[in-house]
């Protein structure tokens, strides 16, 4: 019986005081740099959806090892933010105080046990001076270059922890940390620019090897919309409003005007008979999410504001309405209603009993009819197609002009919190905005027990005059310092720069060691972060490219996004009761088995369902693996060694596609014929092992030990001299009968056709669909499939 317990500890401490992992950054070879999701220090401990993700970034890392790399896998903490923060209120502790003591139990307890090879030397701290001071320079090369700017602005704001969000934290119109519902607040804050970068961050996607899930998730976030902008005059005003329409083909069709209730000229267009009723509806308004506003099937509700526009082409009066359906942050937050050729312009004429105009060719009885056509009742242009009238939309008027839209906006990097950066920013009534020097930096967090936020809509640090009195760096005069700090997706936007220079003091990174490292090379984590984290990290690195701060503007080369853990087919939480404790598994089951087991319960980018019978199971495997490693040396069978080539390349192909559970599955098949041998070779156990380190490391080590391998396993390089067995191996050749694939055989490689015919007939259910008839041709290509017609 295998000792997990024992070995497990044995090779922890080798891990602990051999440093195995320690890369030399400068002098490596072949390097490869494997990345990994950092984690929060904001709970209790890792969870077991934290070590799904970091055991499948390790075993790919652990795989290149083995094939000759030099594999750099640095680990640190994302540990300034909300998340670090909320969890030390909820549990009465001061975060700087229980932040280190939660990253010394991530560090300790869990992540140096799980047996992934990181090297330590290389941690990084996001609340550490040392780190934040570099976070605080990167906000001022932006500001240098016009990427930051403050501006009032109409922003998220979340009432539970009391500060604005990102729109990428907002989900379904809640906070995406507490889902709390956002309401909106106009304050001044802090933007970066990341609109700028919308088309660069849309077309790089197409060259980028990233899960295409990720990407896609990407391409709609950004939401490129091509169309027009028109102007509609305000009847008796000197007031335009502009909307932005992808069918600018449909403009003959619109009897209405929709703007939000929050756009800035509602105020201005509503009458005063109707302004209490506006009131009563923007309070209504305010109480919906963002998905309820914008479903299909809901009930639209709206009102009359008593104002008209102009319609620019035909000078007709258009009255102009407020609706719930309406965002102001889409578009230009107001809509050229078309009933007869949108859905929801449609639900809303026929409750407020709207005009509805037919201006594409259609049966009546099919509105709203969507699709583009032949224009009718459209002046000058009926009988035009729709698509010749968008491609000529600049010379129809000079109030229409084709236009592009996006979804995304400019990212709100303010924060109302205590736990994070100070934004580096000096304000002073005679300079104005000054940034601070950068000899000036860090600009340090001030040591506080008055760090609660109030809701107020000011930082804790406002309430610290020490720290917001300061001098202008310009005049000398008396100033203030901005009390805002930086949202915690800024500095997990360029950690994967700082791993590789953890320890200069002088500059962000070692530009030389940028070169030989980065771009990474393979990353590993949860699709969940593709609008956050990973959108974020890609404009950092393109806007310091473009300052020639970086030789590269793709951050990732390679990104695999996986899925997510269910327990006994349920989704986790805690009021199931239904959360797995990673530790709890460590004295059962062991490192190995929870490692082998997270990996093997399911398509790794997919998710799985973890189920305590699937970890017994794999704790009786790996004692099966033990079992055939302390057989007696000697000979094996040519079928055992025709058996492993056959899974060294089923395991090289499963682990380069990141398909984990099925490279477990061939090595349980080679496990299956290899207990029935009597006497195994020392080089076949020892290959054994080198296909299972990835997965499960310490059992691995100690094989390799025990058959006289020094230092770790996956020093030892990849199996090979495998070849010449590979060739002796069968082929599975798949078997169409008139077309349907009904089955295959299993054959020696470059069988003829009629050993291949032979085969079939032998096979009782295949031969039962040859008996139906006379074999009339035959298609067969070597070694690949078989086709027959019977007739």
């Amino acid at each position: 019986m295998y000792d997990f317990k024992s070995i497990e500890k044995k090779w922890q401490k080798y891990y602990e005081e051999e440093e195995p992992f320690k890369v030399d950054l400068k002098n490596a070879k072949k390097p490869f740099y494997n990345l990994m999701m950092f984690p929060y220090p904001s709970a209790s401990g890792l969870h077991i959806g934290n070590m799904y993700s970091f055991i499948g970034s390790d075993v790919y890392g652990r795989y290149k090892k083995l094939q000759g790399y030099d594999v750099f896998e640095p680990i640190g903490f994302d540990a300034f933010g909300i998340h670090s923060e909320n969890y030390a209120l909820k549990v009465g502790e001061h975060p700087a105080k229980l932040t280190p003591k939660s990253i010394k139990y991530f560090r300790d307890e869990q992540l140096k046990k799980i047996g992934n090879i990181y090297d330590w030397s290389s941690e990084v701290n996001t609340s550490s001076p040392e780190y934040y001071k570099w976070t605080q320079w990167i906000f001022l090369q932006l500001y240098k270059a016009g990427l930051a700017e403050k501006k009032n602005s109409e922003v998220n704001w979340c009432p539970s922890c009391k500060t604005v969000l990102a729109d990428e934290q907002v989900i379904d119109g809640k906070c995406e940390r507490c889902s709390t519902e956002i309401t909106k607040r106009e304050m001044s804050q802090w933007f970066f620019k990341i609109t700028k970068y919308a088309d660069r961050l849309l077309e790089n996607l197409e060259k980028l090897d990233w899960t295409e899930t990720t990407k896609n998730i990407q391409r709609s976030w950004i939401g490129r919309s091509e169309g027009a902008k028109i102007r509609f005059p305000v009847e008796n005003s000197d007031i335009e409003i502009e909307v932005f329409t992808t069918r600018p083909d449909t403009i003959y069709g619109v009897t209405y005007l929709t703007l939000a209730p929050e756009h800035k000229l509602v105020k201005k267009l509503i009458k005063e008979d109707k302004f209490s009723q506006f009131e009563e509806f923007l309070e209504s308004v305010k109480k919906m999410d963002v998905a309820t506003r914008t479903s299909k099937t809901r009930p639209k509700t709206g009102m009359f504001t008593g104002s008209y526009a102009i319609h620019p082409l035909t000078g007709e009066r258009i009255p102009i309405w407020v609706g719930d359906y309406v965002l102001v942050e889409y578009g230009t937050g107001a809509v050229m209603a078309v009933p007869a050729h949108d859905e929801r312009d449609y639900a809303f004429a026929k409750k407020y009993g709207l005009e509805i105009k037919q201006v594409i060719e259609c049966d009546p009885e099919d509105l709203p009819y969507t699709e583009k056509g032949i224009m009718i009742n459209s002046g000058p242009y009926t009988g035009w197609k729709s698509e010749d009238f968008i491609a000529n939309i600049d010379s129809v008027h000079e109030k229409i002009e084709s236009a592009v839209t996006y979804h995304l906006h400019d990212w709100c990097v303010s924060r109302q919190r205590y736990w994070g950066p100070p934004i580096p920013i000096i304000y002073c009534d005679k300079c104005g905005i000054v940034p601070v020097p950068e000899e000036d930096l860090p600009v340090l967090l001030p040591e506080t027990d008055d760090y609660i936020p109030d809701g107020s809509g000011k930082s804790p640090l406002a309430r610290n005059e020490e720290f917001v009195n300061t001098t202008c760096p310009k005049c000398g005069g008396p100033a203030k310092r901005e009390t805002d700090v930086s949202d915690n997706f800024l500095d997990s936007a360029w950690y994967f720069l700082r791993y590789i220079s953890p320890h200069d003091q002088d500059r962000p990174f070692d530009p030389e060691l940028a070169k030989k490292w980065l771009p990474v090379d393979m990353y590993i984590g949860g699709n969940e972060h593709a609008n956050l984290h990973l959108m974020y990290a890609r404009f950092i690195t393109m806007a310091l490219h473009d300052l020639g701060i970086l030789h590269f503007e793709e951050p990732f080369k390679s990104f695999r996004g996986h899925g997510l853990i269910i327990k006994d087919g349920e989704k986790m939480s805690k009021s199931k009761g239904n959360i797995v404790n990673p530790n709890d598994y460590f004295d059962t089951h062991g490192v190995d088995a929870l490692r082998t087991y997270l990996m093997f319960m399911g398509s790794f980018l997919e998710g799985g369902d973890f189920r305590d019978s699937g970890m017994d199971a794999i704790k009786r495997f790996l004692n099966r693996v033990w079992e055939v490693a302390n057989k007696p040396e000697g000979e094996s069978s040519l079928q055992l060694k025709i058996k492993m080539a056959e899974t060294i390349k089923k395991v090289e192909y499963s682990i380069e596609n990141i398909k984990y559970n099925t490279a477990i599955a061939a090595i349980m098949e080679f496990i299956n014929e290899a207990v029935k041998e009597e006497r195994i070779e020392r080089q076949l156990v020892v290959d054994l092992a080198k296909l299972l380190a990835p997965f499960a490391p310490f059992i691995c080590e100690e094989i390799h030990e025990m058959k006289g391998g020094k230092g770790t396993i996956l020093n030892a390089g990849w199996p090979t001299g495998y070849d010449k067995y590979l060739s002796m191996a069968d082929v599975e050749i798949p078997v169409q009968i008139n077309g349907k694939m009904r089955g295959k055989v299993k054959i020696h490689q470059k069988a003829s056709e009629d050993e291949v015919i032979e085969k079939i007939k032998g096979d009782e259910r295949l031969a039962h669909y040859l008996n139906k008839g006379e074999i009339r041709k035959v298609i067969y290509v070597q070694d690949k499939i078989i086709n027959i017609i019977v007739k």
